[in-house]
């Protein structure tokens, strides 16, 4: 993964809370009732971000998760459809989420936790398919991962040690 540190105060961010789950602790005095939230942040302009925060109450949960998040920004790049540069697949743990180019006016076709992540991204025509696990932390993080792993036709022909013309034919 190529992550690079992104300043998450110069951008306008949206966050969008993707799940919410109650975590329950038995001890012996009872039950202990926390909380997880997995939240996405974006600009829908080509940065975005998923985090997981826990707290005892559910706005202190989305509140970390969003900290979170922020930590983790990445850059996505889109082509000028509004599309993926190229198809991939992003992985993590048993979840794969097949992502496809799409042309002009196709729109997101996306499952709920990867539809999150790539609106927020800015990505406006994608088509994908959630593969293996469904666990929405999982999808999220492979999601990210795979928009994480894209390549510009630049940086290929740039490792290539060719012009993009050359690459491009």
């Amino acid at each position: 993964m190529k992550r690079t540190m992104i300043d998450a105060s110069k951008l306008d961010l949206k966050e969008k809370v993707v799940s919410i789950r109650r975590v329950t602790k038995v001890v012996k005095g009872g039950r202990n009732f926390r909380f997880a939230a997995l939240v996405v942040v974006g600009d829908e302009n080509g940065h975005v971000g998923a985090g997981v925060g826990k707290a005892t109450e559910i706005p202190d949960a989305i509140r970390k998760g969003i900290d979170d998040a922020k930590k983790r920004l990445i850059e996505v790049p889109i082509d000028e459809n509004g599309s993926i540069p190229h198809d991939y697949i992003g992985k993590f743990g048993s979840a794969s989420v097949l992502m496809k180019r799409a042309p002009e006016g196709t729109g997101v076709i996306a499952g709920g936790p990867a539809r999150a992540v790539l609106e927020l991204a800015g990505i406006k025509n994608i088509r994908t398919k959630s593969l293996g696990s469904n666990n929405k932390n999982n999808v999220v993080t492979a999601t990210v991962a795979g928009l994480d792993g894209l390549k510009t036709p630049e940086e290929v022909a740039k490792l290539r040690g060719k012009s993009i013309e050359e690459l491009l034919g």
